[in-house]
């Protein structure tokens, strides 16, 4: 079998077996399913695939908030995993939660919203929000983390599963060294990278380091983490949810839009639009006997 196509539960919706056998029955597969953790996720082993096989998956479930992942077999437990950070291994922008502490919080979420969305270029975006940053304490950025910043379900799992299996984690975000830092010490990234907020006389000075790291520095660090792991990119999964993360979703041997933007959406390859980030484990092929579950 060339393919396989992945279907993933999630704590709200559970995948049975009518969902397998309809799904089975409409992709025109006779091969038995493996299920990878019961009513959560299931494999379904294909000769072949195109473009019309999620599609054809979807119609099956009929609306059923069930995600779906079609891919090659080959290379499928991937090496390195990079991910972006804001909305995805945490379920804020931390941007937005500083402007909060200013009360100008719609202001600057709008404009994150558009860049996000790639209405707006990212570097110029960036740098406009930082600005009307400006004079926020720096004792602020700790409280923010403490208070404000939440972890997106699964990512411990996710990465302590990848490391326990000789992978490597990297958390590679277009926000904020202070953030990054706490978030892969805290989620278990081997490494991060991000952009430095300048600060004077302990407040902000409303304005960031260069050179950004946008969505161009975004592969520049897949392609260098791979060349130094002696990986090619097809041993190498990127997952994000902004236009800023297109690059690298792209350059991935496997790149996943996770509860995207419909830009992000479109173009990825493989959509987690409704579980949380141990999907990224199934997508894999780890069982639920592999998975590794950090207290």
């Amino acid at each position: 079998m060339s393919h396989v196509l992945t279907l993933i539960g999630n704590s709200d919706t559970e995948l049975t077996q009518d969902h397998v056998d309809a799904v089975a029955a409409a992709i025109g597969t006779k091969s038995a399913p493996t299920w990878l953790k019961q009513n959560h996720a299931c494999d379904l082993p294909l000769e072949a695939a195109d473009t019309s096989t999620i599609d054809a998956a979807r119609i099956a479930l009929k609306g059923a908030a069930l995600d779906v992942v079609c891919q090659p077999v080959v290379h499928r437990r991937k090496k390195l995993l990079v991910a972006d950070m804001d909305s995805t291994i945490i379920e804020q922008e931390c941007i937005d939660e500083l402007a909060d502490a200013l009360g100008i919080r719609d202001a600057i979420s709008e404009i994150t919203e558009r860049a996000m969305r790639g209405e707006l270029e990212f570097e110029p975006a960036l740098r406009e929000r930082v600005g009307l940053l400006k004079g926020l304490a720096e004792s602020e950025l700790q409280r923010v983390y403490e208070t404000q910043i939440t972890e997106t379900p699964g990512g411990r799992m996710l990465c302590a599963t990848m490391r326990k299996h000789g992978g490597t984690c990297a958390l590679v975000s277009g926000g904020f060294t202070f953030f990054t830092e706490r978030v892969a010490k805290s989620v278990g990234f081997t490494s991060n990278q991000a952009n430095t907020l300048l600060v004077e006389n302990g407040a902000l000075t409303g304005e960031v380091s260069d050179p950004i790291l946008g969505r161009e520095a975004k592969v520049s660090a897949l392609k260098s983490l791979a060349s130094d792991l002696k990986i090619n990119a097809l041993e190498t999964m990127a997952v994000g949810d902004g236009a800023n993360d297109l690059g690298m979703i792209g350059e991935a041997g496997l790149g996943v839009a996770f509860h995207a933007k419909p830009v992000v959406a479109a173009a990825a390859p493989a959509q987690i639009n409704h579980g949380d980030l141990s999907a990224l484990l199934y997508i894999q092929g780890y069982r639920s006997d592999e998975i590794v579950n950090p207290a």
